[in-house]
């Protein structure tokens, strides 16, 4: 079933010989690291087996949030945001973004008292957020009868559209003299002396002494045929939009039951608050001793099951010869089914709290396939024995809002800058140099 419509892109037709960099992977962190280092002159070619973010760069909330984000992301995401401000101008066109707030409600003393450590661990950072309770968030949100018995509001949150995001930014980058490819897998890479200096596509060589996977949910695969482990898994999320409403919420926010957040075009992005489905694959025995503690974490929010994703991936190889086909041509994009049924109980759910959803026609009900890892934390990382070889990945369900931060900071490790913030949390060895893998910080 495929994803919302995209903004239209026009691509590049012809591979260069040889750029500087090369961006695997044209979702939103793709374009983003390719926008921050074609603006700092470097030479980039971005290669992608489909279209531009045709898989979950488009298929995300579109939230922007630094609330309830995992304090060890605060600064990166802050920077996102600064970045999300600026990006309209930056790019010449409307991505849509605004500043509409976002709110978390909790349904019961525990919740809140999450979200009121959150809290006090995110003021260090001038994070305009505060809590409501039941009565002041009811008046913040006329319309809506809501029974939690309070909620966590953050100002500075906001939202943008992913069907314009993306696109828009890889316009600038062939603005700036970038090269976006469409329709052109990379099925490996060469190296001279065990240093990166080219990459194979489908299509030829493009000779080069960096390469960026920002392959999202294909990530894991590409890095195991060059002999990189990346522990990261996928989560099937599903979402639904409706058509225009005239009286809905302007500030998103979740609850246990649904989410929701206003769309440019006048109707509502509507998912569930917490339900996603893990396909059993290979990969969920080979890293199973490290998202253990998630599946603890997570177990009433994650459905396990045997799909055909399940059957795709036990049939697919993890090596292949550099001359033949790659599991990224003969799947172009991964579009999985949605899980209509719970989406459309929460927007039920919605409806019962607000009655302009009660009407709601919907237009369109879709699935992404998120890319985690067992931490939750993005890896935005050089592979330390591999020189050259550098990956942003693993967002889990974060990538979009992040986007603008983590291209800064994958460009200020590819050229050697100084890093806008510390990567060390980051970093890949984190899974394979005894760090022990955390949620959260203790005590949030």
């Amino acid at each position: 079933m495929p994803g919302p419509p995209l903004a239209s892109f026009e691509a590049d037709r012809s591979l260069p010989d040889a750029v500087d960099v090369v961006v695997v992977g044209g979702g939103i962190a793709g374009v983003c690291t390719a926008l921050e280092l074609l603006e700092r002159g470097h030479s980039v070619a971005l290669c992608e087996k489909g279209e531009i973010a045709c898989e979950q760069s488009s298929r995300n909330w579109g939230w922007i949030r630094v609330s309830r984000r995992d304090v060890r992301e605060i600064e990166l995401v802050l920077e996102a945001q600064r970045g999300w401000s600026r990006m309209a101008c930056r790019v010449g066109e409307d991505v849509g973004y605004v500043r509409s707030g976002i709110g978390f409600v909790a349904h019961d003393k525990q919740e809140l008292e999450r979200q009121e450590r959150w809290l006090e661990h995110a003021r260090p950072y001038q994070v305009r957020a505060r809590m409501l309770d039941g009565p002041a968030f009811r008046e913040r949100f006329p319309g809506m009868d809501l029974s939690g018995v309070g909620a966590l509001v953050t100002d500075d949150d906001g939202r943008a559209e992913p069907q314009l995001a993306a696109p828009a930014i890889a316009r600038a980058c062939r603005r700036l003299g970038g090269i976006i490819l469409t329709g052109c897998a990379v099925r490996g890479i060469e190296r001279e002396a065990g240093a990166i200096s080219a990459v194979i596509t489908e299509a030829g060589r493009i000779r080069c002494s960096a390469v960026v996977i920002a392959g999202g949910a294909w990530s894991s695969l590409f890095c195991a045929s060059i002999g990189v482990r990346l522990p990261q898994l996928k989560l099937l999320s599903s979402a639904l939009r409706t058509a225009p409403l005239s009286a809905g919420p302007a500030t998103a926010f979740w609850t246990s039951r649904y989410s929701v957040r206003a769309r440019i075009d006048g109707g509502y992005t509507v998912a569930t608050g917490h339900y996603n489905i893990a396909d059993i694959v290979p990969d969920s025995f080979r890293y199973a001793r490290q998202f253990l503690p998630a599946l603890r974490a997570e177990w009433n929010s994650i459905a396990l099951r045997v799909g055909r994703q399940s059957l795709r991936e036990f049939s697919t190889p993890r090596r292949w010869a550099l001359d033949q086909v790659s599991p990224f041509e003969k799947t172009r994009v991964l579009d999985p089914l949605p899980s209509e049924r719970h989406v459309r109980r929460a927007l039920a759910a919605l409806a019962d709290d607000c009655k302009a959803f009660s009407e709601a026609r919907v237009e369109q009900v879709w699935a992404g396939m998120i890319d985690v890892t067992p931490d939750a934390l993005p890896v935005i990382s050089g592979v330390d024995d591999v020189p050259g070889l550098h990956i942003a990945t693993g967002f889990s369900g974060h990538g979009f809002g992040i986007a603008p931060g983590a291209g800064r900071l994958m460009a200020d490790i590819v050229t050697g800058a100084t890093p806008v913030v510390d990567p060390a949390p980051f970093r890949l060895s984190r899974f394979e140099d005894g760090t022990p893998i955390a949620l959260e910080p203790s005590g949030v």
